[in-house]
């Protein structure tokens, strides 16, 4: 993991000179903020934590997450991805896990920028920094989780527009999870729903959001993480035999 530094630094200033970063960062602030202050009236309500800005977030990352995924590998389209790893002495760890940790170093620093309305909130006297801290960073793990499925995505196929429609629909379809299993009460086993609920991210950021922080929830998202990192691995190293 000695040359992972220089992968991270790499994609990190492939993401500051791409145009597309700032304008999906620019759009992901600013429906969070509109959608928060003024559909929501968080002004009028009890305003001690941010769970009206946060709920958005598993929606509003279907716009950012696939497009960071569609720079994953911007640099190496015009190179040959087997001669890179046979020539240079880096692995597929290196790689995937630098190039997925700028993509969420890229969520972080979206979320960062959410700070003045964590100013207003403390401005008017109620503000419960713990919960709002705990919500940052469920919905920081939240990112994570929804990057790691992206770079899987970005290995299997090159094509930017199908990095993007794919991401999209798989975490569309992840986000989705809670009407399908409205859709299956009644319909189908207890213990089948129960095990599509605990499978369902969602309901696991729901209870970060609401500021009930567990380790339950976050080793779940950490494993998810891992599970997709694992699997893009296996199959760059199987691209690349």
């Amino acid at each position: 993991m000695k040359r992972l530094p220089i992968i991270f630094k790499r994609q990190l200033a492939s993401y500051a000179c791409a145009p597309g970063t700032y304008v999906s960062v620019a759009v992901f602030l600013f429906l969070c903020t509109a959608l928060g202050l003024y559909t929501n009236q968080w002004m009028e309500r009890s305003n001690s934590d941010m769970h009206i800005f946060f709920e958005l977030h598993p929606w509003l990352y279907l716009l950012l997450i696939p497009t960071l995924s569609t720079h994953l590998w911007s640099d190496e389209q015009n190179t040959s991805l087997r001669d890179l790893m046979k020539t240079l002495p880096i692995t597929a760890a290196e790689i995937v896990i630098g190039k997925f940790l700028a993509a969420w170093t890229v969520c972080g620093i979206a979320l960062t920028l959410m700070f003045p309305v964590v100013i207003v909130a403390n401005y008017l006297g109620t503000a419960d920094n713990i919960v709002i801290a705990s919500q940052y960073f469920g919905s920081w793990l939240l990112a994570g989780s929804y990057v790691s499925v992206g770079c899987f995505i970005s290995v299997v196929t090159r094509q930017r527009v199908a990095i993007f429609l794919l991401t999209s629909g798989l975490l569309l379809t992840i986000s989705g999870l809670a009407s399908i299993l409205d859709a299956l009460d009644h319909q189908a086993p207890i213990w089948i729903i129960d095990s599509l609920i605990s499978l369902n991210p969602l309901s696991r950021f729901g209870s970060i959001d609401n500021g009930k922080l567990t380790l339950r929830d976050s080793l779940y998202f950490t494993s998810m993480i891992l599970a997709f990192l694992s699997a893009t691995i296996v199959t760059l190293n199987h691209k690349s035999s």
